[in-house]
């Protein structure tokens, strides 16, 4: 997915004496997993559409130190936090969004205490805004007649009880929302919080993805959506396990959003 428009970075703003409307925190996954991208590409091609003032931080953007904090190495997360706290405040951001809910639970809950009071949203809440207030406008027909089943996340469910934004959204679609027996606060992991990602597995029966795939394509549906670069690795990696993966696709909210639009 390419870009038709340039994205400016927050030390393009000050160099012109402004202000963006909203902070984009990009996260590492958004910065420099391939597959990840395409989600930063396509959250940055809504705020484009919304014409949302929106920047970036570019070279200046370090990890919230959320996996640092999940090993146990304290130390580095504060220091991580720290030198993104001493940007962000230097550029007087008030507001942010991001499309991890990693980042979206470090920023939000854990910067505070460190001296990083934001408004901080998730890109599900962001695009459920965009379109109750008419910003964004999706009708779905990519969607038209298609099962969808939609993975929650821990940090954005029950870390930060956010269970309706996403299917308010999915709600536009003209498509079937399945929901999978374990979901919303009964929700299962997708095996990769808590730094568990960077590790290697642990001896057991199954992998924890690929528990949770199984289940996503037992609902039948042809598209699973996720709104999390590490679920959707695992979710991805567990529909290749059970080789589906040229039936079922796995996409992010975001993308998801792109593609009813057609933007």
């Amino acid at each position: 997915m390419s870009l038709d428009f340039k994205i400016k970075t927050c030390a393009e703003y000050a160099a012109e004496g402004k202000k963006p409307e909203v902070l984009f925190f990009v996260g590492c996954a958004g910065s420099f997993d391939e597959r990840a991208q395409k989600i930063t590409k396509a959250f940055a091609k809504i705020l484009n559409h919304c014409n949302i003032d929106f920047a970036i931080l570019g070279n200046e953007e370090g990890c919230t130190g959320d996996p640092a904090k999940r090993a146990g190495n304290e130390f580095l997360f504060q220091m991580q936090a720290m030198n993104n706290i001493a940007v962000l405040n230097g550029y007087g951001i008030k507001n942010i969004v991001t499309t991890c809910p990693h980042c979206f639970n470090t920023l939000k809950n854990e910067y505070p205490a460190l001296g990083g009071d934001y408004q901080v949203q998730h890109h599900t809440q962001f695009i459920q805004n965009l379109l109750d207030t008419d910003r964004l406008s999706i009708e779905g027909g990519a969607f038209n007649g298609k099962k969808i089943t939609y993975h929650d996340s821990c940090y954005l469910g029950r870390a930060n009880n956010i269970y309706e934004a996403p299917r308010q959204v999915m709600e536009r679609l003209d498509a079937e929302l399945v929901e999978m027996k374990r979901c919303k606060s009964n929700g299962l992991c997708c095996g990769a919080g808590g730094a568990q990602m960077f590790k290697e597995a642990e001896k057991g029966d199954k992998e924890i993805n690929v528990e949770r795939a199984e289940e996503a394509l037992g609902t039948k549906a042809t598209t699973i959506v996720a709104n999390c670069p590490f679920c959707m690795t695992m979710m991805s990696d567990g529909v290749k396990h059970f080789e589906k993966e040229k039936e079922v696709e796995v996409i992010d909210i975001a993308e998801l959003v792109v593609k009813a639009a057609d933007l």
